[in-house]
């Protein structure tokens, strides 16, 4: 099956930046059994928040409330995304992950940018490419295996195909409490600061909270996007003009907070089936 991109123009062979798979990809590859282009449906709670749409800001609490709305088992609203009035959206969802732990999630962010076809499995309808920016130690483990790295990816978010900066942050960064993820089988967070590739911009943080349930874990996602949470990665001029660009003309609308509500629910169930037995086969290695 060739499902590469209509406008993703002639292939360099360093550059294998095409969606899907093509033959020969994954001849070798450990893990080649677990592509699966077939993703299950929307969750229904994630249908009906694309159906109400927008909802009060209050609802989804700002960055400063972080550790808060994470670290709590209830908030007031699980799934949903709302417009901030100067421009910028704030998105939370929740996913349940029947079998998986917490350590296991950790694995997962510290393994999939190795190479693109591992960051292919995560999401088949979307997921481009992915690299880390520089080399990290293969001996180490967990969350001290992405912290302090960044992951420069190609994906679609709906129908745009973006180039994506993900810069993995220390969860105290984002005022959470550390001691409480001290046990990675219990519970971890994944933090992010997330920019383009090719500029010097951060527009967004993102963060998965993933607490152990009885038959897995629940992940609570949350996204602050645009407006106020847009700033130049270094200074100057030219940054200082991206970034004026940005929250004066390019503010995420309502259709752009809910293809990455989707996007992100397609992506974290899709891993959730896979997940347990790929970790059990290669997760020590």
């Amino acid at each position: 099956m060739n499902t590469r991109a209509a406008n993703s123009g002639p292939r360099r062979s360093d550059q294998r930046r095409y969606l899907g798979m093509e033959p020969g990809d994954l001849d070798g590859k450990p893990y080649a059994r677990f592509w699966n282009p077939q993703m299950a449906p929307l969750p229904e709670q994630v249908r009906e928040a694309l159906l109400h749409g927008p909802v009060a800001a209050p609802l989804v609490p700002p960055l400063d409330q972080a550790a808060r709305v994470l670290e709590q088992l209830e908030s007031a609203l699980q799934n949903g995304y709302c417009l901030l009035p100067g421009g910028g959206i704030h998105l939370t969802l929740v996913t349940a992950m029947p079998g998986v732990s917490p350590a296991m999630v950790d694995w997962w962010f510290g393994w999939h940018s190795e190479e693109p076809e591992r960051y292919k499995l995560w999401h088949p309808r979307a997921h481009v490419h992915a690299a880390w920016r520089t080399p990290g130690a293969a001996s180490l483990r967990g969350r001290a295996r992405y912290v302090g790295r960044t992951s420069c990816v190609d994906e679609y978010v709906g129908s745009t195909l973006g180039s994506y900066a993900i810069r993995f942050l220390p969860p105290a960064e984002m005022g959470l409490n550390e001691p409480l993820l001290a046990d990675a089988q219990q519970a971890t967070c994944v933090c992010a600061r997330v920019g383009f590739a090719g500029g010097p911009l951060d527009f967004g943080y993102l963060a998965h909270y993933v607490a152990r349930t009885a038959d897995g874990s629940e992940m609570r996602s949350r996204f602050w996007i645009g407006g106020p949470y847009a700033a130049a990665r270094r200074g100057g001029a030219l940054a200082n003009l991206a970034v004026y660009a940005v929250t004066r003309f390019l503010k995420p609308t309502a259709a752009d907070a809910a293809a990455l509500l989707v996007h992100c629910s397609q992506e974290m169930s899709h891993l959730a089936e896979f997940l347990p037995e790929l970790h059990a086969e290669l997760g020590e290695q």
